[in-house]
């Protein structure tokens, strides 16, 4: 029987193919969530580099936010990822919820990036 990382990464893996297929040449919004944080990155798959990222763990959203496993915090990370990565001068992505289920936090964060100027 499988353990349960094995099953995680074979539901990332699974999710990243099929995003790569259909990506062409757009930089991905990484996510990844934990049980006390939330992290967003945009990454260039063809340079290998990280456009922008941010996360709970910085001070400035420290102080916006009390608890880094809120609905709410993952909509202040969409919206400064979105920030950062406009600022950049990429302003469509595709998204990986890296194998988590288009609920909660992670629909949060991609509803916030949005309405901060990405589209995918």
């Amino acid at each position: 029987m499988a353990s349960s990382k094995k099953l995680s990464n074979r539901r990332t893996q699974r999710t990243r193919l099929k995003i790569r297929k259909r990506a062409g040449d757009r930089p991905r919004l990484s996510v990844f969530r934990s049980g006390k944080h939330i992290y967003a990155q945009v990454i260039n798959d063809t340079d290998g580099k990280t456009v922008a990222a941010a996360s709970t763990l910085e001070k400035n959203v420290r102080n916006e936010v009390k608890n880094g496993s809120t609905v709410a915090a993952a909509g202040a990370i969409g919206k400064l990822v979105a920030e950062r990565t406009v600022a950049r001068g990429v302003k469509e992505v595709v998204f990986d919820r890296g194998g988590y289920r288009y609920h909660g936090r992670v629909k949060a964060l991609a509803e916030a990036a949005r309405e901060g100027g990405l589209a995918f």
